[in-house]
């Protein structure tokens, strides 16, 4: 079957969706207007590479303040946060996601640099002795549900991204194999498996916010969006049937 006879008009998204993307793009890419000096890759690709030192700076800052800044808990932060951040550095340098790659205007790179700094609150919270990180569990076990659900998420989101990139280097489709065989948005899942060790470590409500409202308007409209630009593909509809968004069996 040639290309032009196996691809369908594809669904219409939800129309909440489609003004959320408007926005969000408008957000990261357009607002102001005028020159588009960088790309949103190099914004967030700064972000990545300062965690590592921007906490180190933290704790070395608050070390004299609090002896949070010295605990258990700041160093395993340190470590996960600015380790994700080089595994971050490393799979953007070998294996570019091109939505990443649009030009930005000024004033969009400050919008877009300050949102991703709110993902450095937890660390900062954590480290400042701002939250009492009373945990539901003991100490240990909860460090390590936190470590595991970072480290298997960085392994979850980077597999999920080399697959889809030489995949479709190679056969540009529907990706139904590897990470995406029981779910549809691996990538997505390990970044909220990241994140959320992040704002568990802290156990603060701050990042827990800072997170609703990435999940809600950002995460959540991109797959849907992109569920609708996979529909045009014929075997959509049975992929879709025998997968789940997110967590298999679950949802």
């Amino acid at each position: 079957m040639s290309p032009a006879t196996s691809i369908h008009p594809s669904r219409k998204p939800p129309a909440w969706a489609a003004t959320l993307q408007r926005f969000n793009q408008w957000i990261m890419f357009d607002v102001g207007g005028g020159p588009r000096p960088f790309k949103l890759a190099t914004i967030i690709n700064i972000q990545k590479a300062g965690s590592l030192p921007f906490f180190a700076l933290l704790i070395w800052f608050y070390s004299s303040r609090t002896e949070a800044a010295t605990s258990t808990a700041a160093w395993i932060y340190l470590a996960l946060h600015g380790g994700y951040g080089i595994n971050w550095l490393i799979k953007d340098l070998l294996f570019p996601d091109a939505k990443w790659q649009h030009r930005s205007t000024i004033l969009a790179g400050i919008f877009g640099a300050a949102g991703l700094a709110l993902y450095w609150l937890a660390g900062w919270l954590i480290i400042s002795g701002r939250t009492t990180m009373d945990y539901p569990l003991p100490t240990p076990t909860w460090f390590a549900l936190c470590t595991l659900s970072c480290l298997l998420g960085c392994i979850i989101m980077t597999t999920a991204d080399v697959q889809k990139y030489c995949t479709l280097k190679l056969r540009p489709g529907l990706i139904t194999d590897g990470m995406f065989t029981w779910i549809r948005h691996p990538n997505y899942l390990g970044e909220m498996m990241i994140y959320g060790a992040f704002a568990l470590l802290a156990w603060h409500w701050l990042p827990v916010l800072v997170l609703a409202y990435f999940w809600g308007t950002m995460f959540s409209t991109n797959m849907v969006m992109k569920e609708a630009s996979m529909s045009r593909h014929p075997e959509w509809e049975a992929y879709r049937q025998r997968t789940w968004w997110l967590l298999p069996g679950v949802f």
